[in-house]
């Protein structure tokens, strides 16, 4: 397995409802990063379409149910084209249509590689006008690379559930690739400094990388922030460390710029997460006890989650 790998993270803004003009700068983007030695290259969240939701309008007739796209289909498919060319990985966000059932459309991210189109990630929690177009989807998702499998989420999936990232490591990731579209607080965004909070605990408390690539300027009613970033541990306080990129509220950040790092994966080998991917046979000897947390969830699918306490009944004794 290869350990030193060159990422970068694109602050793109993305033009609403004009997915042909995005996918135009998106395979430029592809193009000259590739070049310059980018093995994998992230896009935002729903870069191929824009963020906003048309709220006004019926469910077909929003924008994000009208472009959305099977993958494979069209803008995959030529994203994959250069990923074989080039022998490198991208992820975008889209909206995608599901093939088996075209009545339900996700807010995913597109993984294509070496050899094609990988498949995609589907948006498992879906806060603010996501639900007024998505459906939710219900599996974490990792992909093969020389480095080893890498994760991936979206937005709110990565800030808010850290069960997802916590997953992805145990299952032998070291690299987490997280497609955003986190906005202001002023403009409807959940906002910069909880965001930054939130990767930086994460990379520090998992031993991982995370790439985190950020829609930037104005879309409908949205302000997105950049602040595209690649992050990881470190061996000193505070132990977090920016290889690449600024954080949300940097000045500056909202430009339209990218981050690349050269990363050496193997300075997160030795993480108090032993992996069940490698280490199967040994779990009893980790610190993190998952066959202890599963008891815990079945409790809650048991119990109104919902309801106070009452009479002690949550407590196991």
């Amino acid at each position: 397995m290869d350990d030193i790998i060159t990422i970068s993270t694109v602050n793109f803004g993305a033009k609403w409802g004009e997915s042909n003009k995005n996918l135009k700068r998106i395979l430029e983007y592809v193009d000259v990063l590739a070049k310059q030695g980018s093995q994998i290259i992230v896009f935002p969240e729903t870069a191929l379409t824009g963020y906003d939701d048309d709220k006004d309008k019926p469910l077909e007739e929003k924008m994000h149910r009208r472009l959305a796209e099977t993958v494979p289909g069209p803008s995959s498919n030529a994203i994959a084209e250069l990923t074989k060319k080039y022998g490198i990985y991208v992820l975008y966000g889209l909206a995608e249509r599901e093939t088996n059932d075209p009545t339900k459309v996700y807010n995913a991210a597109a993984i294509c590689g070496p050899e094609g189109v990988i498949g995609t990630y589907r948006k498992i929690h879906l806060p603010f006008s996501e639900m007024n177009w998505a459906d939710r989807g219900n599996y974490p998702v990792l992909f093969e690379t020389p480095w080893g499998p890498v994760g991936v989420g979206i937005c709110y999936d990565t800030y808010c559930f850290p069960e997802i990232m916590r997953y992805c490591r145990a299952m032998g990731a070291r690299l987490f690739i997280n497609c955003s579209a986190i906005g202001t607080e002023e403009s409807g965004g959940a906002g910069g400094y909880y965001g930054n909070l939130c990767l930086e605990y994460l990379a520090s408390t998992n031993d991982m990388y995370i790439a985190t690539a950020n829609l930037y300027g104005k879309d409908v009613t949205t302000y997105f922030m950049g602040g595209s970033s690649i992050i990881g541990p470190s061996s000193k306080p505070p132990h977090i460390h920016y290889y690449a990129g600024q954080r949300f509220l940097d000045p500056g950040a909202d430009e339209g710029t990218v981050s690349t790092a050269t990363l050496d994966l193997s300075c997160v080998e030795n993480s108090f997460l032993k992996s069940v991917w490698e280490y199967n046979e040994s779990i009893d000897s980790c610190d993190w006890r998952p066959e202890l947390y599963s008891q815990w969830y079945e409790k809650i699918l048991r119990t109104d989650f919902w309801a106070k306490p009452k009479n002690n009944h949550y407590i196991s004794k």
